[in-house]
């Protein structure tokens, strides 16, 4: 007995001592090996202290390693410091002959959307092009930065603090780390939340923070949308047969008004076109074909272009993301995700993969898929040589969203348009503020529809020091890069991987000198963080005008007999759009500056009088609109073609181009077409007037 149980005491003592010799401590302690955490990693280690970064899963790099290689910015001048570096360096990857298996870089450069902002800079790239330049920056910090894989918070009882300060975090296999500064680089907010920071999920009302594109927005839903009417039900016209999967039986929420439910999460897929390094799309083994019984209904109803966006990387690889109406967004089924335990997630995650997977089979293999659709997905497919160590496919889920920092300062759609200029800058944004579809649901005319989708432009703008770091009565020593305060809408602009890396050495470059200063992080002095980040190359603002909301004009404002963009009969046309304000109505139909003189807009009055009419169009004018579009009006006398200049704003008053005075018939014998023959630029189709003369 007595030898049981002094061996009982050894055993004892061996496991204590093999966590207590796992348990590490260090200057700066990151949890969340994202793009955001491994910058901050590195940047620690140039501060000249020792970092540890902690990453869940066994692969650093989040999206930015996990098939997101297409760089979604708008304006590249935003990006400096470690950020611009990494672009940098995947543009010295690529200058290496040998990096070019499947063609030349001459021909990638020559025909594939490779973003370059300067000569400099490369913005496309391979996921194993990422993991290589991470792993080199991270192997250049040496004994600096610790990288520890495959643990995880202990959702219970994962966080120590001693007043304000967080002095250790636990994981759930019981090992501790210790530091003096804190960094959430995470995609959740798991460590800000057990650190008793204050945060939300979900949108907020568009009155929380005076706003206007927050909340629910049914009528903004323009986007990513069924283009014709699509019935709902298990038995069409049936409604005691129940409802498809994914589609909600209520009504998606008063509009503007607040919810906790996220955006759409997706795979962002590396697939290729090339035959030795595609694999076929397989069925999944629990492929449920009622899950897709509303993509071959939609397809059916003529709704025939192809769901999907694949952007092309070198080596003919794409980086793959959603589009229209049904995709591989898996609308409303992430709800739970951010708040929920880990064996949550990883159904949640399941769920998604199974999705993704069987889509992309259905799209392949389905009879009721129009055959010109099935042979595309025929011939591109998983690139056998990405995601080796996970069949490849994508190891990360995009989570868009999940918990969001309240902090000092929350950033808003004010600041994306720069109606509230910031002076305490730590980093800038540029995207379009971007929300994905957030639910399905049945419209009061029996047919589905997709809620949530937003896309607004902004301009170049700061983020606030005070949108990374706590309120001082919750922690003094942690920082959020990551999941940062901000609105839900703002935060669709600020979620992009390269602002990621960019807050992320601002948050570890502020960790580092509030460690010096021995202050807190709320304390610490922002002119002297101000003048190293600026330093270290970051950039901080430049000059960009505030946006002026102009508000979207009525058919009726517009007076006379007016055929918005929605009733046009469109060829092609299948990209909609609201960033450009002053549109009528709710939005407008592009071309996407692609298929010219495939695509067109034929717009048909019904006019109860014969006689002449004033005929006009409406556009948003941009810089990247084309200047030689051909607009052909067909009268009782012929048919004339108008030139227009969409860069040029339109001349009229109400928005409004005038093509002149033409004598038509009565009835539907007329028409106003718009083209994109030649054109140089993206068209944009958005109403016609014919007033009478």
């Amino acid at each position: 007995m007595r030898f049981l149980l002094a061996l009982a005491l050894v055993l004892s003592l061996s496991a204590s001592s093999i966590v207590t010799a796992q348990n590490s401590s260090a200057d700066i302690v990151i949890y969340g090996g994202t793009s955001g955490g491994v910058v901050a990693a590195v940047q620690s280690a140039r501060m000249g202290k020792k970092a540890i970064l902690i990453e869940p899963t066994q692969f650093l790099g989040g999206l930015t390693t996990g098939g997101l290689g297409a760089t979604d910015i708008g304006n590249k001048r935003a990006i400096g410091g470690v950020s611009r570096e990494f672009y940098s360096r995947v543009y010295k990857y690529y200058q290496d002959p040998k990096r070019w298996t499947r063609e030349t870089r001459d021909k990638y450069m020559a025909t594939r959307q490779h973003g370059g902002a300067d000569a400099e800079t490369m913005w496309t790239f391979e996921p194993h092009a990422a993991t290589e330049i991470y792993d080199d920056m991270l192997a250049e910090a040496g004994r600096m930065v610790q990288v520890i894989k495959g643990e995880r918070l202990d959702l219970k009882k994962g966080v120590v603090k001693q007043g304000t300060r967080i002095t250790k975090i636990v994981m759930e296999s019981g090992r501790e780390f210790t530091g003096s500064m804190f960094i959430d680089a995470s995609y959740e907010g798991d460590l800000l939340k057990l650190a008793g920071v204050s945060y939300h999920v979900g949108r907020e009302a568009n009155s929380v923070y005076n706003e206007t594109l927050n909340g629910v927005q049914v009528g903004r839903s323009i986007h990513h949308q069924f283009s014709k009417n699509v019935d709902p039900y298990v038995k069409p016209g049936d409604k005691s047969s129940g409802v498809l999967p994914g589609i909600g039986t209520q009504w998606p929420g008063e509009e503007f008004s607040g919810d906790n439910k996220v955006q759409a999460y997706n795979f962002r897929m590396c697939t290729t076109d090339v035959p030795e390094n595609r694999r076929a799309w397989t069925k999944p083994a629990n492929y449920d074909p009622v899950w897709f019984e509303l993509l071959l209904r939609n397809f059916e109803a003529g709704d025939n272009r192809i769901p999907w966006a694949p952007l092309w990387m070198p080596n003919r690889k794409t980086d793959t993301n959603n589009n229209f109406a049904i995709s591989t967004d898996f609308i409303g089924m992430n709800w739970e995700y951010p708040e929920a335990d880990y064996a949550t997630r990883e159904r949640i995650w399941k769920a998604h993969e199974d999705w993704q997977k069987g889509l992309m089979w259905t799209l392949a293999n389905h009879e009721r898929v129009p055959p010109q659709i099935r042979q595309v997905f025929q011939n591109i497919a998983l690139a056998k040589d990405e995601f080796t160590d996970n069949d490849n496919w994508p190891r990360q889920l995009y989570i868009r969203e999940a918990r969001r920092m309240i902090g000092p300062y929350v950033m808003s759609e004010k600041n994306c348009k720069r109606q509230e200029v910031i002076e305490d800058s730590v980093g800038m944004g540029a995207y379009n503020m971007d929300s994905h579809n957030i639910q399905r649901y049945i419209t009061a005319e029996g047919f589905v529809r997709n809620e949530g989708d937003v896309q607004v432009g902004t301009r170049p703008y700061p983020v606030s020091y005070r949108s990374i770091h706590p309120k001082a009565d919750q922690c003094s020593n942690l920082l959020v890069p990551v999941c940062l305060s901000a609105s839900h809408i703002a935060y669709g602009s600020i979620r992009m991987e390269p602002v990621f890396m960019v807050l992320g050495q601002s948050a570890a470059t502020a960790a580092s000198m509030a460690i010096d200063a021995k202050t807190s992080v709320q304390e610490l002095s922002y002119d002297k963080l101000k003048a190293r980040l600026v330093a270290d190359g970051q950039v901080l603002d430049f000059d960009s005008p505030p946006i002026v909301d102009l508000p979207s004009v009525t058919k009726q404002e517009l007076g006379g007999i007016v055929v918005d963009d929605t009733e046009a009969d469109l060829t092609g046309f299948s990209s909609q759009g609201s960033s450009t304000p002053g549109f009528v109505m709710q939005g407008y139909h592009h071309d996407s500056d692609t298929a010219k003189g495939e695509q067109r807009a034929r717009y048909t009055p019904d006019l109860k009088t014969a006689g002449k009419y004033k005929v006009a169009i409406t556009y948003g004018a941009h810089g990247n609109r084309a200047t030689n579009v051909p607009v052909i009006i067909h009268h009782a006398d012929g048919e004339t073609k108008v030139v227009v200049n969409q860069r040029r704003a339109p001349k009229g008053a109400k928005g409004l181009e005038h093509l002149g005075e033409f004598r038509f018939e009565a009835g539907k014998k007329g028409w106003v077409e718009i083209r994109t023959d030649g054109t140089n630029g993206h068209v944009i189709a958005d109403a016609v007037r014919w007033e009478a003369k």
